[in-house]
């Protein structure tokens, strides 16, 4: 069957070797994440490197997501893993200072704005929820006292969730800059931001990222929604960005567990409502990290965002610390194409409001009814920059969208975009060779036969930078096309 949906992996220590990676890509990888979280650039630059080098081997498409680490607040290093029991009293302190006085544990924190933040009550949640600590006491010494309301094990670098309390810090960190010019200089498709609190912090990073591209192409932006701020500012957010990702672990930590379902539904009508990207991400397949197989839960977790509309859901630790990566890619590609069977059946169908109504878009709609309406196999589109292919995967047509260009760089990117599969052919000059090269490359491909019937979609004249202007409904190995539509 052919997938539409995508699967965004994590890479990792699980998975960097060459080897490793090519099973990945084999298995169904369509976006690798690189995770600025953890990680030298040296690490992540030869990652990336790798694995287009696989990619261009396999003569498959890849796409890159930087996602930038944001200003998550994360447990220092520490000698060995602690555990904390209810009731007993700790000390949290910032790394690279003294360690505060008292009989208690010290725990180490790598982010020094945390102490002028908290205040006494306030509850501090660690490794996403499992373990509750409330402040009892601050001083001006970088340091805090707590309570442990629920125990557990403590390991380094575990994150700190601060629910209901307003940080006075930047979303847009130093480490992240850094990490965005690095990305940029590695030419990567799609850079996520991380703990997204509102517009403003959107058109920080734009505003980075057009001071410090130096390749001219800007990546798309996707703003990670995991703040209960950012669904306050749902509608302004996705004004700015090309996309967003339903990030589920500290939505869930920030919010009460139970508001995140219907949260997920709301973010992803809303993201094809404006034809933008979303992820669906956050232990979904989790108990791979350790099983060879997931929960029936999380078998059920992947199909229904694929049932809500989800253009991608994603791996994290499954892929890129577990001891099963190959297999969570490969479950995952066989939970999606289960619920994509059965996609007619329970799922949603979705809907680009009017207000999308450039001509990309207006076009993306005529072929869409034209192919769901005849006995067609595919919509062809042919496409510089990907646009046209980004708006016809937003209008859900039920055949292949089979996205042709000469451009590198938007083949890679064209990897992100339900339903799509990217094709690289040379530059065209006319119409006649435009049809040539999809015949040639549909049947020495083996994806069509000869008599099959794809929409074609296309600027004319041929060659042209320009909008999509044009549908033609094309026989393969056959002369003849029928001119649909001309605007």
């Amino acid at each position: 069957m052919n997938r539409k949906a995508k699967i965004v992996a994590t890479i990792g220590p699980a998975s960097s070797d060459e080897g490793i990676m090519e099973q990945l890509l084999l298995a169904g990888v369509n976006v690798a994440r690189m995770n600025f979280s953890h990680g030298t650039h040296a690490q992540h630059a030869q990652r990336i490197s790798s694995l287009r080098a696989v990619a261009k081997r396999l003569n498959l498409s890849i796409a890159i997501l930087q996602d930038l680490q944001g200003p998550k607040i994360r447990v220092g290093e520490l000698s060995a893993p602690v555990q904390l029991s209810e009731g007993e009293i700790i000390y949290l302190f910032a790394t690279g200072t003294d360690e505060p006085e008292g009989d208690g544990k010290k725990i180490p924190v790598d982010f020094r704005e945390l102490f002028a933040s908290v205040q006494n009550s306030d509850r501090l949640l660690l490794d996403d929820g499992r373990l509750t600590l409330e402040v009892i006491s601050t001083n001006k010494n970088l340091a805090l006292t707590a309570r442990v309301l629920v125990g557990g094990p403590l390991s380094s670098h575990k994150g700190i969730n601060l629910p209901g309390v307003r940080l006075r810090i930047d979303g847009f960190t130093s480490k992240d800059e850094a990490d965005l010019a690095f990305g940029l200089t590695q030419n990567v498709d799609a850079v996520a931001i991380s703990f997204v609190r509102s517009a403003d912090d959107v058109l920080k990073v734009k505003t980075a990222i057009r001071r410090l591209n130096k390749n001219g192409r800007s990546p798309l932006l996707i703003a990670k929604l995991e703040k209960p701020e950012a669904i306050t500012e749902l509608e302004r957010i996705l004004d700015l960005v090309d996309g967003v990702m339903v990030a589920r672990g500290d939505l869930g930590v920030e919010l009460p567990p139970e508001r995140v379902p219907a949260l997920q539904k709301h973010i992803i009508r809303a993201a094809n409502a404006r034809a933008k990207l979303v992820i669906t991400a956050t232990q979904m397949l989790e108990s791979m990290i350790q099983n060879p197989l997931p929960t029936r839960a999380e078998a059920s977790d992947v199909a229904n965002a694929i049932f809500d509309g989800t253009d991608a859901v994603m791996l994290s630790a499954e892929s890129a610390s577990g001891k099963y990566p190959v297999q969570a890619v490969q479950m995952m590609d066989r939970i999606i194409c289960e619920a994509e069977s059965h996609f007619l059946e329970w799922g949603q169908e979705q809907t680009m409001l009017s207000y999308t109504t450039d001509d990309a878009a207006s076009m993306a709609r005529a072929a869409q009814v034209l192919a769901n309406d005849t006995n067609v196999t595919a919509v062809a589109v042919f496409t510089m920059q990907g646009q046209s292919a980004w708006m016809m995967s937003k209008v859900r047509p039920r055949v292949p969208i089979l996205a042709f260009t000469p451009e590198d760089s938007t083949y890679s990117r064209l990897a992100m975009f339900w339903g799509v599969k990217p094709q690289r052919v040379p530059y065209v000059n006319s119409l006649e060779e435009m049809i040539k090269f999809v015949d040639d490359a549909l049947m020495e491909g083996g994806s069509l036969k000869e008599g099959d019937q794809v929409v074609m979609v296309c600027g004319f004249p041929v060659g042209a930078l320009r909008s999509p202007n044009m549908a033609l409904l094309h026989t393969i190995g056959s002369d003849q096309a029928v001119k649909l539509t001309i605007k």
